[in-house]
């Protein structure tokens, strides 16, 4: 939801979103991955996005470059969604949104990566804190990722 320009994101599902992260953060290496696997599982060809993993040999749960990449995926969504109610704005570094959109243009993502990755996330999130997940959760964490992703969308330009 946003009003004049400016995100709004309830006390509520700032709560939410902090408390559920603040279990999370310790495993972020893991959760990262699950949610790469889990992007994998569901849309098999994203592999391929990823000049790292197109022509491995090695499974990608077992590549050395996967983890890291996967974990700042993660902690970058989940940070993002923790700032949103303070700064009613999704907060990243403008370099690094620049950089998100370009990447984002360049590899071929589209409309329907973003939604797997929502699904993903959201997936592994409720794995990651079963006892805490609620349907409240599940809107928080979505329209989180959804503000993350327009922020990136706004950043990418249309390739020719």
């Amino acid at each position: 939801m946003e009003s004049e320009g400016k995100i709004v994101f309830t006390e509520e599902q700032e709560a939410l979103v902090v408390k559920s992260w603040s279990v999370m953060k310790k495993n972020s290496a893991e959760l990262g991955l699950k949610l790469f696997l889990k992007i994998f599982e569901i849309a098999p060809t994203t592999k391929k996005m990823f000049s790292f993993l197109r022509d491995s040999p090695i499974p990608a749960e077992q590549n050395p470059k996967l983890k890291p990449h996967a974990m700042s995926v993660f902690v970058m969504c989940c940070e993002s969604a923790v700032q949103l109610r303070k700064t009613g704005k999704v907060t990243v570094r403008e370099t690094t949104l620049k950089r998100l959109g370009a990447n984002h243009s360049k590899y071929g993502v589209v409309n329907e990566h973003f939604e797997v990755t929502k699904y993903a996330l959201l997936e592994t999130i409720k794995e990651a804190v079963p006892e805490m997940w609620s349907p409240e959760m599940k809107v928080a964490w979505g329209e989180a990722y959804d503000h993350l992703v327009a922020a990136i969308k706004a950043e990418m330009k249309p390739s020719n």
